[in-house]
């Protein structure tokens, strides 16, 4: 496999994670059960994290 299939794979990968993620978050906050908000919105922030990352890396060429 080469690097650009890998690049993609990660980040179709992410964005599913993603999409899972703001669902789970938005049926904490529909069921109103704190726990589960609170951990929905650090699962939010591990993966804007990464979202942030992968920008930087594409931005300073080391993606692409």
């Amino acid at each position: 496999m080469d690097q650009k299939q890998k690049w993609r794979d990660q980040e179709q990968q992410l964005m599913e994670r993603w999409t899972a993620a703001n669902e789970r978050f938005r049926l904490a906050h529909a069921n109103k059960v704190a726990a589960d908000v609170q951990a929905a919105q650090a699962e939010l922030e591990l993966l804007r994290r990464q979202v942030a990352r992968l920008k930087s890396e594409f931005s300073t060429g080391k993606r692409y």
